[in-house]
């Protein structure tokens, strides 16, 4: 995938598909000009082909876990190589450890996942200005979060959100698809409504327990998995229940 031309280049190397497709075309929004890798073998085949010059990338977002080559090895080649490309590592892997030894191999960032897509942007920016980049072609910031999302009042200082064709009325409780109330449980509600305000965030199943339910995570997947069949159930009428998308290995997010 390939977004604005004359835009930072970036190589974004994920096997997930639905990540790699997500971050591709948030970029892609923001003016940067993004191409996929599914695999660290391919990245190198990409960065093999590009070759020196002005079509070299200007920054490379990684994952670790990478089918055929991967990411810790394709940092060190790069660094090896002495590429001063910046690289921002993505991944679940959120110990202290695996990012000291990230960073002291050559990373110039890290990012644990699940992440937001404009944190990552700001940093992607923020390595590129600290190397003189001067952001051509780079839109201004997508103050949506997400095509169809809007967080804000209604005129009369309620807080309400509409995502695609959700309406959630934050003071009022009230929840409503093309205008018609869709009743749901106060867990249910507090679900979609954190998936609207961080259109751009993907939740793991511990995540959505600590900020829905309150309560430290005890590592019981089943009752977050219940709640969301059970908003998904009640959506399927609205034809909205593929807003609550599943990122596979993760967790869930907004697809408005």
């Amino acid at each position: 995938m390939s977004g604005t031309a004359g835009g930072p280049r970036v190589l974004v190397i994920e096997d997930d598909a639905d990540i790699n497709e997500v971050v591709c075309a948030h970029l892609a929004r923001r003016g940067y000009d993004a191409t996929a890798a599914r695999s660290g073998t391919e990245a190198r085949a990409i960065l093999k082909d590009m070759g020196t010059g002005e079509a070299r990338f200007d920054a490379i977002v990684t994952d670790l876990m990478l089918p055929g080559v991967p990411g810790e090895a394709l940092v060190a080649q790069l660094r090896a190589a002495g590429e001063g490309v910046p690289i921002i590592v993505i991944s679940a892997r959120a110990e202290v450890d695996d990012r000291v030894a990230l960073l002291a191999m050559g990373a110039d960032d890290y990012l644990v996942k699940p992440f937001d897509l404009n944190e990552l942007t700001a940093r992607i920016e923020a390595q590129l200005r600290a190397r003189g980049y001067g952001r051509r072609g780079v839109a201004d910031g997508d103050t949506t979060g997400a095509a169809g999302h809007d967080a804000g009042g209604d005129g009369n200082g309620r807080h309400v959100l509409t995502a695609g064709r959700w309406t959630i009325d934050e003071d009022a409780h009230t929840f409503a698809v093309d205008g018609e109330p869709v009743a749901l449980t106060n867990l249910e509600f507090a679900i979609v409504a954190l998936l609207a305000e961080h259109p751009n965030t993907v939740f793991t199943k511990q995540q959505l327990y600590e900020l829905c339910w309150g309560e430290a995570w005890a590592g019981d997947d089943n009752t977050v998995t219940a709640h969301i069949s059970k908003v998904r159930a009640k959506l399927k009428p609205t034809g909205t229940d593929g807003y609550v998308a599943t990122v596979w290995g993760i967790g869930v997010r907004l697809k408005a």
